[in-house]
């Protein structure tokens, strides 16, 4: 009898043993099965000493230890976390803007940008659009009334008076018709651009925001504003050069070393070759269509807080200046006509022997346009060239620096330019506030174009 209670005793001991050892066989089984399912490599980790036996009370026990050591974060872990966020198909990051590696290569072509229009409100020569157009899938044209740039400024003036304020209303209205006839439009807003453009950028997956930089302190500010926005975006801001005659790449000294007089920046200067102008596209990419935005209405003067009644005379008709009618098709008219005029006028001198604009062409009227952008210097310099048989080459336009017996009216032209040019120019070299403390005087004895 004892024999046999010891026997049956012995069996339920292998019994017990032999269930105890089958969910250790599972787990490692299910184990190893991971990296079949989800292959990765795993990196080489000094092995720690582990112990020679695993107890596993219960199956269930043993399944709660392998959920919760799948979360644990273990080097193998960690890897494998990393190679599934790497995967394009999981990264959510994939889904934002492709940015190509070089802007300028015509293969990796941006899928939008924005063009930021600021002062250089045309079409012809205008290389900030020409080149948004042939290095993007789609472009998103915008122009901005920003509130900082009306109202009243500290002194209790105007920032933007009513004739001015009207006239770049006409000039952007000119713009979004230049714009439609070639296939796209132009976005209208009302806000601070660092605002509207990330707005605009994020609605339609922008790339980029191209635009025209500029040279006065507050319009460099807001072109940092923006930088600061969109790189938290993570949508590149590039800005081009168009608002001189001579381009500030091909300046024969850096900027910072530039000569705070007229005539030393005029020597430097006269010997240099223009660059050709920007032709205007026929046809321009078309507008975005994710984001499906609205072009906008463009504001009148009440909506900027001016009071439509200043351009106006007591019986309702509009002032004299109104003949000054803003825009791009306006500019181009102006300045045919001027050049024909300087073709047709006589010759005639001065009384210290040079040659000037006299009577009622004393002067171009043109500047209006060149500060708004709806005109560039490049643009008029060629016209100048084509249409007036008493124009000079470039390179002599400026060898008496103004002054001798080979003055027409076209070169006096030429000459308010490089005058225009050099106040621009100054104006950019002490546009940050750092330069404005170490400012010197710049010496200048006449005015120029605007």
């Amino acid at each position: 009898m004892d024999s046999t209670r010891q026997m049956e005793a012995e069996k339920e001991e292998q019994n017990k043993a032999a269930l105890s050892t089958e969910p250790p066989f599972a787990v490692a089984s299910l184990s190893l099965s991971l990296p079949t399912v989800f292959p990765f490599v795993q990196p080489k980790i000094p092995s720690a000493p582990q112990p020679n036996k695993v107890k596993v009370p219960t199956q269930a026990s043993s399944l709660t230890h392998l959920s919760l050591s799948t979360t644990s974060p273990s080097p193998s872990k960690t890897s494998f976390k990393s190679t599934l966020s790497a995967n394009p198909l999981h990264n959510p990051l994939s889904l934002g803007p492709h940015r190509p590696r070089d802007p300028s290569n015509a293969a990796a072509l941006r899928r939008a940008t924005v063009v930021w229009f600021r002062n250089d409100l045309r079409v012809r020569d205008n290389e900030c659009l020409a080149a948004a157009n042939n290095e993007s899938l789609s472009v998103l044209p915008v122009y901005c009334f920003d509130p900082a740039d009306y109202g009243k400024s500290a002194s209790g003036f105007d920032k933007t008076g009513p004739y001015r304020a009207a006239f770049l209303i006409e000039s952007v209205s000119d713009l979004r018709r230049s714009l439609q006839a070639r296939g796209s439009d132009l976005v209208v807003r009302v806000g601070k651009p660092e605002t509207v453009l990330v707005e605009l950028a994020k609605a339609v997956g922008a790339d980029a925001v191209y635009a025209h930089g500029e040279v006065s302190h507050d319009e460099v500010k807001a072109e940092e504003r923006v930088e600061a926005a969109m790189k938290e975006e993570n949508v590149e801001v590039k800005y081009f050069w168009g608002s001189t005659l001579y381009h500030v790449e091909d300046l024969p000294f850096k900027l910072e070393d530039m000569p705070s007089n007229y005539g030393g920046f005029r020597d430097r200067v006269q010997k240099l070759e223009i660059r050709k102008t920007v032709e205007a596209l026929d046809q321009l990419k078309g507008m975005p269509s994710r984001g499906d935005v609205e072009p906008g209405d463009i504001p009148s003067l009440m909506d900027l807080g001016l009071n439509p009644s200043a351009t106006m005379l007591q019986d309702g008709k509009s002032a004299a200046n109104a003949s000054m009618v803003g825009g791009e098709t306006e500019a181009l008219q102006r300045l045919k006509k001027f050049a024909a005029e300087c073709e047709a006028q006589p010759h005639k001198g001065s009384k210290d022997g040079t040659q000037s604009i006299y009577g009622a062409n004393f002067s171009c009227k043109i500047s209006p346009w060149l500060a708004m952008g709806c005109l560039s210097p490049r643009t008029m310099y060629d016209e100048l060239k084509k249409t007036a048989t008493r124009a000079v080459s470039a390179s002599a336009n400026w060898n008496d620096g103004g002054n001798g017996a080979s003055k027409t009216g076209t070169n006096w032209l030429m000459f308010e330019l490089l005058w225009r040019d050099f106040f621009r120019f100054i104006t950019k070299k002490y546009s940050s506030a750092k330069k404005q403390l170490e400012a010197a005087p710049a010496t200048a004895c006449a005015g120029a174009l605007a």
